[in-house]
């Protein structure tokens, strides 16, 4: 099995998220968090199952959510370097 390694910057990402899903409601921030565990653990268990965005960058949606995990596999590391919302600039983690 694969190891999900998270960058600083897709734990910001993931942070900010939770954060904002907290102050609109108590409980949805456990909400994103469990929707980001069934993303993490659908890449973990068929990391070629998503589609190549651009070069060997990957992208899963999560469930319920509308937000993307962006990540690459390397040997048998999973590196995840964004966890962005669908409406932001769709190239906005290529400058990690």
């Amino acid at each position: 099995m694969k190891s999900t390694l998270f960058t600083s910057a897709a734990e910001a990402d993931v942070e900010e998220a939770l954060q904002w899903y907290d102050s609109q409601r108590p409980g949805l921030g456990a909400a994103f968090l469990h929707a980001l565990d069934i993303a993490v653990m659908a890449v973990v268990s068929n990391p070629e199952a998503y589609a190549v965005i651009h070069r060997q960058i990957r992208r899963a949606l999560l469930p319920k959510f509308p937000y993307g995990l962006f990540y690459r596999v390397l040997d048998e590391t999973i590196i995840v370097i964004a966890c962005l919302h669908a409406k932001r600039h769709p190239r906005a983690w290529r400058t990690r």
